[in-house]
């Protein structure tokens, strides 16, 4: 389902932030992605949303070749991806409802559709009574609840959460964590980058840890020690 074959990515100033990455993620996976600041987690993140492109190799994701695929087809790939960030990106005049039909609005999905996903993934992530809340309204866990229903409710097939518990105490960290386990039982592939060892220890998933660049271990069912 997604793959990167031998990629290194070099910015314009010199920096290697990736070195010969090699790794491939099965459909219905959930692969912890780990490692120290600078180790070149964001870098990845970007190139699996074609932010940016490899200096060398190629990424496949799905039946798209990240390599060769032209920018006006890049709006498909990300249908592909629900996307959740640690700042959660809420639009602020927007209520919870508003949030999460616009992920469909910008689809052109029908007016049927948005009636029948949006309360769906709200009742999924438990803010069904939430419809008509602004963010400002909402807790921490809300926000992020909301960003979570958002990236869910086009239905896509990979899950890419960026820090999705930074911004969280423990007891709401604890809480998205069930969430995506949940999601993940259901079929849909995640893909989670963090630097919260607690939480990669404690649910037991795969976890791929960067260093310098480099994949240091990949681990089926394993921890983190942010002292690699």
């Amino acid at each position: 389902m997604i793959q990167l074959d031998n990629v290194s990515k070099v910015y314009p100033n010199g920096t290697e932030a990736l070195k010969n990455i090699n790794i491939k993620i099965e459909k219905g996976e959930f692969v912890f992605i780990v490692g120290s600041s600078g180790s070149g987690k964001s870098t990845l993140v970007k190139l699996l949303l074609k932010e940016t492109d490899p200096t060398e190799g190629r990424i496949f994701i799905k039946n798209y070749n990240l390599s060769i695929l032209k920018r006006k087809n890049v709006p498909k790939l990300r249908r592909e991806l629900g996307i959740v960030f640690q700042d959660f990106r809420l639009l602020k005049n927007m209520t919870v409802y508003e949030n999460i039909e616009f992920a469909l609005t910008v689809t052109e999905a029908s007016r049927r559709k948005i009636r029948r996903q949006v309360p769906m993934v709200m009742s999924m992530v438990g803010l069904a009574n939430k419809a008509k809340s602004y963010p400002y309204q909402l807790s921490g866990g809300e926000q992020q609840r909301t960003a979570l229903a958002r990236a869910l409710v086009n239905n896509p097939p990979i899950l890419l959460a960026d820090e999705p518990t930074g911004n969280l105490d423990p007891k709401n960290s604890w809480e998205i964590m069930k969430l995506l386990d949940d999601i993940n039982k259901r079929g849909t592939t995640i893909i989670l980058v963090t630097h919260n060892k607690d939480i990669v220890n404690a649910m037991q998933k795969r976890v791929i840890t960067l260093n310098n660049g480099r994949v240091i271990s990949d681990i089926q069912k394993g921890g983190y020690d942010d002292e690699n």
